[in-house]
């Protein structure tokens, strides 16, 4: 465990670190977000381009745990850490140039199939797939690449689209990171995931290292935002992780409806960002927008236009993804029963917390006078 905390700790320090330097380099270069677009919920110009810090964060991380006699076997008897540098250095890039000039959609997603590419050829892939009924089924490579590519894909622009608010992307990936992390701690999964190292909680440890040392920089009211530089190669990584341990699993590690559970994992642990990805497609196909047209009408939009603060929308957000995640980890350390009952009332707290901040907007909204219109000008 001290060399996971180690991982994380170089992650979050170079992170912090080297953000400032990416700030002065992002106002040189001209990548500042200015808030001319109505959708925008900030006010003042706003420096891109922070993914280059979580970037540095990452090398950081990566070192350090090649450097750590307990992570050996990992980097001499798998590949996977050079698929993840590989891969991220592919996604930075595509990001920069993004965050830059602008890619065109088709041209970004290219660039997201190769990035997800790097590290599925070099042994990231779906080799299981449990499913209730038919027990293990084993994927012919043909299949399992397209599948982990598309899982990687999903994971990427999930991250990227709920990127809207100061601290939120950070914040959520970072729960999600501690997730992962702690589901390959806990559950006991059979086959090649238990007979071959896996880098998932390396991978895992740097994302929340990453996450916490931006946060420092890009808590409301934010100094700097990761751009998609950041959100992608934050979406690559989680992608990586999930698909390294519970896509190598021979057997569940639960009985009964539990059984099920591993697939699901990496939905359940990010299920906002997947969520609100789902309307949102959905909402631009009613529409009949493309759906790379940009709304104000994402999950952490509603909750500001329902009165909550900038910093309590992200903090209501932040509760549902840590439920959401313990909820999908909880079944490997207690009993299906105890995760009903305690996420029952959870969710209750969770319902009081969000439908709070919808009272206190509309107590405000009420004129000063019962009975009385409240003058305009």
């Amino acid at each position: 465990m001290i060399g996971f905390l180690a991982v994380f700790l170089a992650a979050a320090v170079a992170t912090a670190v080297t953000t400032p330097l990416v700030i002065r380099l992002a106002h040189r270069l001209g990548a500042v977000d200015r808030p001319a677009d109505p959708r925008k919920v900030h006010r003042e110009p706003v420096p891109t381009l922070g993914g280059i810090g979580m970037l540095f964060g990452f090398l950081a991380a990566l070192g350090m745990a090649a450097a750590i006699p307990q992570f050996r076997d990992v980097f001499e008897s798998t590949s996977e850490p050079i698929g993840l540098l590989v891969g991220v250095l592919v996604i930075a890039t595509v990001g920069v140039i993004d965050d830059l000039r602008g890619l065109p959609p088709t041209v970004k997603l290219a660039g997201q199939i190769v990035g997800a590419l790097a590290p599925v050829l070099f042994g990231i892939q779906i080799v299981y797939a449990w499913v209730p009924g038919l027990d293990v089924i084993a994927l012919a490579p043909d299949l399992g690449m397209p599948l982990t590519i598309l899982a990687m894909l999903a994971m990427i622009n999930a991250v990227n689209l709920i990127d809207g608010l100061d601290g939120l992307a950070a914040g959520v990936c970072a729960i999600a990171a501690v997730a992962f992390f702690a589901f390959s701690m806990t559950a006991e999964a059979r086959g090649i995931a238990e007979a071959v190292p896996t880098a998932a909680p390396i991978a895992a440890a740097a994302v929340a290292g990453m996450c916490v040392g931006f946060l420092v920089h890009n808590w409301h009211p934010a100094k700097i935002f990761m751009g998609d530089t950041g959100s992608m190669m934050l979406g690559l990584l989680l992608a990586s992780s999930g698909v390294a341990y519970v896509g190598r699993s021979t057997a569940p590690s639960y009985a009964d409806f539990a059984g099920s559970i591993p697939l699901l994992v990496p939905a359940l642990v990010l299920a906002i960002p997947f969520v609100d990805t789902l309307f949102a497609v959905a909402r631009r196909a009613y529409r009949r927008q493309p759906i790379t047209v940009a709304d104000k009408g994402h999950l952490h939009h509603l909750l500001i236009a329902f009165g909550h603060s900038h910093r309590r929308a992200v903090l209501t957000m932040y509760y549902w993804s840590a439920l959401l995640a313990a909820g999908a980890i909880a079944v490997s350390v207690v009993s299906v029963e105890q995760v009903i009952v305690w996420g029952s009332a959870a969710v209750l707290v969770g319902v009081a917390i969000t439908l709070t901040g919808m009272r206190r907007a509309a107590d405000e909204a009420e004129p000063a006078v019962p009975g009385e219109r409240r003058r305009i000008g």
